[in-house]
């Protein structure tokens, strides 16, 4: 058994997507291995608080460590406001810490709030380093923003300037790269922008754990799309809406009350996401529900018959969760949740002019409402997917085998 140092910046087992993905990982080195897991303050009374109220055997194997920097160098940073930076700042400062504790232990690994622009500094402590999974989101083709504020817009085309400046000029993510005896990578895109050689794999950090699912869900009861994520330009939420009111054009009112779009989620384009489903005539049957606890969340996609994902980021955990549920996943045919899906349990479009991508996601999710027994078929289908590449226990033994060969 070795001991396995793991930085991980964002851990709150009471959340999901970033946050939840870290305390999973956390808990699934701990299956085989010792690990020493470093995290910021602010989760700590969140870790603490889960510990108490859930007890579990694993937590013989893991010590968690606390690291800030000083409050003078943080004081700037507001909730997402910086977050970047801070984390940068904090991957560099922890290397003084670590050493500073003398800890003991056999390998380093960078485990979340990382992407491929982002270099890790783990490799300064001399021990084999494992890094990932890196992410990847790619450049959003403008034909895919024209809905979305200025803002939006500015945001995206100069975030991939930045992405630019480190693939080209970052030394310190040059030596993330060479330094580590082993790289995971989020989606295929990641060895091509990184130019990798060897050395790395494809670990998906899209995965959950088993909530419960049984295929009860009758085909004469509501048919609910459901669809979740930050209401911001890489989630795609304008398809969304646009695709669902393409569906409910081909029924009549009859059929059009027995359908329903549930959107979870807040972000800066809510307004804007509003006024669209209002032009568009089709308010009264979408439901927007701001951000709410992931039970909650859990017990929508269990009454739910769709999921509709049409996101253009590298990975979108929400599909995991959806796939443990067995709903049949409708999103784009990209490097992120279109990579994650095969056709059995969804529907991948191709990314191609507006119109007709909004009309093929239509067509998905009026497919799946004529044929009822198809879409039970894809529910089986599904789950199964969940059970066999994105159940939490999965990523463990991926991790494992890894450790095990350094």
């Amino acid at each position: 058994m070795k001991k396995i140092l793991a930085t991980a910046y964002a851990i709150n087992p009471y959340k999901g997507s970033e946050d939840g993905m870290g305390w999973n990982f956390v808990l699934q080195i701990a299956r085989f291995n010792k690990v020493l897991a470093i995290t910021r303050q602010n989760n700590r009374s969140k870790i603490e608080k889960f510990i108490e109220e859930n007890p579990n055997d694993l937590y013989k194997n893991i010590e968690f460590l606390y690291f800030d920097l000083p409050y003078w160098m943080r004081f700037w940073k507001k909730g997402e406001r910086g977050a970047m930076l801070y984390y940068l700042m904090w991957q560099f400062g922890i290397i003084g810490f670590i050493k500073k504790q003398k800890l003991e232990f056999d390998l380093v690994h960078n485990l979340n709030f990382h992407n491929d622009w982002t270099p890790s500094f783990l490799w300064k402590l001399k021990k084999p380093f494992v890094w990932g999974p890196v992410g990847h989101h790619p450049l959003i083709p403008n034909e895919y923003l024209k809905y979305y504020s200025k803002r939006q817009k500015i945001k995206n085309r100069a975030t991939w300037i930045i992405k630019q400046y480190f693939w080209n000029f970052s030394i310190s993510l040059n030596k993330s790269k060479t330094k580590a005896k082993h790289i995971l990578c989020m989606n295929s895109s990641v060895s091509e922008v990184l130019q990798l050689k060897s050395n790395y794999s494809i670990m998906p950090s899209v995965a959950t754990q088993d909530f419960g699912w049984n295929n009860l869900k009758q085909s004469n009861e509501k048919f609910t799309v459901i669809s979740a994520g930050r209401f911001v330009s890489l989630k795609g939420f304008d398809l969304t809406i646009k695709a669902y009111a393409g569906f409910l054009e081909t029924l009549d009112s009859k059929h059009q009350s027995n359908c329903e779009l549930l959107i979870i989620g807040n972000g800066p384009e809510k307004d804007n996401l509003k006024k669209m489903a209002s032009q568009l005539k089709i308010q009264n049957h979408i439901k927007f529900i701001s951000w709410i606890e992931r039970d909650s969340l859990l017990e929508l996609f269990k009454t739910s018959s769709v999921f509709l994902f049409p996101s253009h980021e590298g990975a979108g955990m929400v599909v995991a969760e959806a796939l443990s549920f067995g709903l049949p996943v409708v999103c784009l045919n990209n490097i992120g949740p279109g990579e994650f899906i095969n056709n059995d349990c969804g529907f991948k479009i191709e990314m191609q002019d507006y119109e007709n991508t909004v009309k093929a996601l239509s067509n998905s999710i009026s497919e799946l409402y004529q044929y009822p027994e198809k879409r039970k078929q894809m529910s089986l289908a599904a789950r199964n997917k969940f059970e066999t590449d994105f159940h939490w226990d999965r990523r463990g033994e991926q991790l494992n085998n890894i450790y095990s060969q350094l």
